[in-house]
């Protein structure tokens, strides 16, 4: 790995894990829904407002990149079947956004990331999700941080990766991707010519077709992988 100069995280499933927050934003989420705008609640249950936002997904394609977005629209969808403003999804969508920045960073997170960017690296944070490092208080680790929404495109468009190269003045060779998920990160990475470590701290086997450059079960392998243990 001498040939790298700069580092690129996703964030949800790599560096914490997301499946309990998600599933407590989206149940605050509902409760709040259900106490505030009750026609909604006798309208859809959980599941349904999962559904819902799984349609629309599937019918239109400029959301793939605004999970924000998708969310807000999936919102006053339901608002305007039950009855209500549509405007509810504002406020609505602020309270989900506030249970879902309720993470716990695994341990070994913040010491591998103050090591990496202490031996020179340039660090950048990669998601196709909605989670904001300045709202986790660990923007200070990174040197710039991308997100589909930003960016116009999601994982794995080769163009979130060589946007990841832009800010960090690197040519693609020069550039590590680490994340969670084969079809996303490590797809997306090797199509853009970075190089991509599998974060497999599950311990999942291999996707078919699909070989990373190195695999790590957590951040302390990862230091190693770079000579820092």
């Amino acid at each position: 790995m001498k040939h790298i100069c700069a580092i690129t995280f996703d964030l949800d499933d790599t560096l914490w894990d997301n499946r309990p927050v998600l599933m407590e934003a989206e149940q605050q989420l509902y409760d709040w829904l259900v106490r505030y705008y009750p026609r909604i609640g006798k309208r859809y249950t959980l599941e349904d407002m999962r559904s819902l936002r799984i349609d629309l997904y599937r019918k239109d394609p400029t959301l793939r990149h605004d999970i924000s977005g998708l969310r807000r629209a999936s919102l006053r969808q339901a608002a305007e079947a039950a009855g209500y403003d549509p405007a509810l999804a504002e406020p609505a969508f602020a309270v989900f956004l506030e249970a879902r920045h309720k993470i716990e960073l695994y341990d070994d997170v913040i010491p591998a990331l103050q090591r990496l960017k202490g031996a020179g690296y340039s660090l950048g944070s990669m998601t196709n999700g909605n989670a904001d490092v300045g709202r986790l208080g660990i923007s200070r680790l990174f040197d710039f941080s991308l997100t589909a929404e930003s960016v116009g495109r999601a994982k794995p468009d080769p163009l979130m990766f060589e946007e990841a190269c832009r800010h960090a003045g690197v040519e693609p060779a020069q550039l590590a991707h680490v994340g969670d998920e084969a079809d996303t990160d490590l797809a997306g990475g090797q199509a853009a010519g970075v190089t991509v470590i599998w974060m497999n701290r599950t311990k999942q086997p291999r996707a078919p077709g699909i070989t990373p450059h190195a695999e790590v079960r957590d951040m302390r392998e990862l230091l190693s992988l770079f000579g820092l243990d």
